[in-house]
C-alpha cells in the first residue's frame, strides 16, 4: 500500500489542460506535465483496503496497489516491471482507456478514487525515459510461425506475448501503418503517435514482422496465410459502423465518424490527402453521444468549424453516479471530456427523422425530434425541429467485424451478435487453429479489453502450438 495516512493527508490532484485557447490550434496532447513528486503524492493515497476491488475493475487484472506503493516509495523502475507484468501497453491504456479501475476504488466509495490512471501513465513514461524499456528477446525459438491480423491493440498484444514465447510472429495490416485504431481512429490530441512508434520498435527487435497494406483474403490470398502459418489470431477489429436509415441519408456530406476521423491522423502523419473530409467553416452535427462523438468534437474544434451540435437518442444522464450502477460497477452518470470544455453544443433524447438537401445533393437541414426514455424512445409531440447542416458525422458506434472478405472466406462460426465466436478458455474459432480476440470476438469494447484478451489469446495459441 502507499503511505498508511495518505488517503487524509493528500487530496485527489490530476494533471491540468492546457488552455482551450492553446490546444484548440494545435494536435498535440492536451495535458501537461506532472511532477514525479505530485504522482507520488497520490500513490501514496491508496488504501490498505483489504480486498482491492481495482483489480477486479481492470480487464488485464493489474496488480495497481503493488505500482502505487511502489511509485510513493520512489521505486520506479520496480514498479514499471509490476506494471509490464500484466500490461504491454500502459502508454496506451494510461491515455486513451475510461479508467474502470477508478470507479471500483475503494476510496472512490465516499471520497475521489486514487488516481490510477495518471499514475500508470507517469510510471511508463518515466520508464521510457530512463531508457528502462528495452526488447525482451527469448533465449529459445519454437519454429512455430503465427500470423496475426490486425494490428490494433488485441493484435499487437498477442504478437508480443507470442514473440516472447519464441514464436516467429508476422503481424498482417490491411492499411499503410501499424495501429489500428490507436493509430486512425484515436486523434493526436489523445495520444501522439510516437508511443506506438516506440513500442514497434522494441517488438520489431524482439522478431515481430510487421506487413502493412496486406489485407488478407483481398490482395494476399487467405489460403497463403493457412499454408504458411500453424496458427492465426483474427484481431480486425469490430469496424462495421452503426448507420443511420433515415430518408436523405444518401446525401452528400454525411459520414461515418472512421471516414472523418483517419483522414485527419494520416494529414497529421504529414500524408497528403485528396478530398479530406474537413469541418472548416462549416455547421457540424454529430449524432452519437460516445467517444468516438467526443473525438469527432474535438476534430472539428481544431477544423474551425462554424458551429458543432453533437445529438444523443439516450436520456442525459445522472451527474452523480446512478443507483442502478452501485460501486464497484463502471457506474452511468454524465461525463464532460476535454472536447466538451473547447465548445460546441450538446443534447440529449434527440432523434433524427431524415435529411434534406439542395439540388446539387448537398446535405443542408436535419430533420429532428425530442424522444422519451429507453425502451421506447417515444416521439415527444410538438417537439419537431429542423437544423440547418453542412456535414453529418455518424458516430453511433459499430455493430460487429466486418463480415465480407476474410470472415466469410474462413467460414467461421459466429455468435448472436455477429461477433466471431471462441470461448474465453480456448480462444480458438470454430476453424482448427484460427484463434480471435478483442472486438472482433467481443464486440466494440475498451482498449484495456483488447489488450486483456489479446494476452489470453496467445496464452491460448502458445499451448496449442506446443501440445
Amino acid at each position: 500500500m502507499g503511505k498508511v495516512t495518505g488517503f487524509m493527508e493528500y487530496q485527489r490532484e490530476l494533471p491540468q489542460r492546457r488552455p482551450v485557447a492553446e490546444r484548440v490550434n494545435d494536435w498535440f496532447e492536451i495535458y501537461q506535465e506532472f511532477a514525479p513528486e505530485k504522482v507520488q503524492q497520490q500513490g501514496a493515497r491508496c488504501m490498505d483496503c483489504g480486498v482491492p476491488f481495482c483489480h477486479t475493475g481492470c480487464p488485464l487484472t493489474n496488480i495497481i496497489p503493488d505500482w502505487n506503493d511502489l511509485v510513493y516509495k520512489g521505486r520506479w523502475r520496480e514498479a514499471l516491471r509490476v506494471l509490464h507484468a500484466t500490461n504491454n501497453f500502459p502508454e496506451f491504456t494510461g491515455r486513451v482507456c475510461p479508467a474502470p479501475c477508478e470507479a471500483a476504488c475503494v476510496l472512490g466509495i465516499n471520497e475521489p478514487p486514487v488516481a490510477i490512471k495518471v499514475i500508470e501513465r507517469s510510471i511508463v513514461d518515466y520508464g521510457y525515459e530512463h531508457g528502462w524499456i528495452t526488447p525482451e528477446i527469448p533465449e529459445v525459438r519454437t519454429g512455430k510461425k503465427v500470423a496475426v491480423i490486425g494490428s490494433g491493440p488485441a493484435g499487437l498484444a498477442a504478437a508480443q506475448q507470442l514473440a516472447r514465447a519464441g514464436h516467429w510472429v508476422t503481424v498482417f495490416e490491411k492499411t499503410d501503418r501499424i495501429g489500428g485504431l490507436l493509430r486512425y481512429g484515436i486523434p493526436d490530441f489523445k495520444m501522439e503517435k510516437h508511443w506506438i512508434d516506440r513500442r514497434l520498435q522494441q517488438m520489431s527487435a524482439e522478431g515481430v514482422e510487421f506487413v502493412t497494406n496486406a489485407h488478407i483474403g483481398v490482395n494476399i490470398p487467405l489460403e497463403t496465410v493457412r499454408k504458411d502459418f500453424q496458427a492465426i489470431v483474427l484481431a480486425m477489429g469490430a469496424e462495421e459502423p452503426r448507420d443511420l436509415n433515415v430518408p436523405g441519408r444518401e446525401l452528400k456530406g454525411i459520414h461515418f465518424a472512421m471516414e472523418f476521423l483517419p483522414q485527419q491522423n494520416k494529414r497529421g502523419a504529414g500524408d497528403e490527402v485528396p478530398d479530406q473530409i474537413l469541418a472548416t467553416g462549416k455547421r457540424v452535427v454529430i449524432i452519437g453521444g460516445g467517444d468516438t462523438g467526443a473525438d469527432c468534437l474535438g476534430t472539428s474544434h481544431r477544423h474551425k468549424a462554424a458551429s458543432v451540435h453533437q445529438f444523443e437518442i439516450m436520456p442525459t444522464p445522472p451527474s452523480e453516479r446512478s443507483a442502478s450502477t452501485p460501486w464497484p460497477l463502471w457506474p452511468l452518470q454524465l461525463r464532460t471530456e476535454s472536447s466538451h470544455e473547447e465548445g460546441g453544443q450538446r443534447e440529449w433524447a434527440v432523434a433524427t427523422t431524415k435529411f434534406t438537401g439542395d439540388a446539387n445533393g448537398n446535405v443542408k437541414q436535419l430533420h429532428g425530434i425530442r424522444v422519451g426514455p429507453v425502451p421506447k424512445f417515444e416521439a415527444i409531440p410538438g417537439s419537431e425541429f429542423i437544423m440547418d447542416v453542412d456535414l453529418v458525422l455518424l458516430a453511433m458506434g459499430f455493430t460487429g467485424p466486418v463480415q465480407n472478405g476474410l470472415v466469410e472466406q474462413l467460414g467461421v462460426k459466429l455468435d448472436g451478435r455477429g461477433n466471431i465466436e471462441a470461448n474465453e478458455q480456448e480462444w480458438q474459432t470454430s476453424v482448427p487453429g484460427v484463434f480471435a480476440a478483442g472486438d472482433t470476438r467481443r464486440g466494440q469494447s475498451l482498449v484495456v479489453w483488447a489488450i486483456a484478451e489479446g494476452r489470453k489469446a496467445a496464452e491460448a495459441v502458445d499451448r496449442y502450438l506446443r501440445a
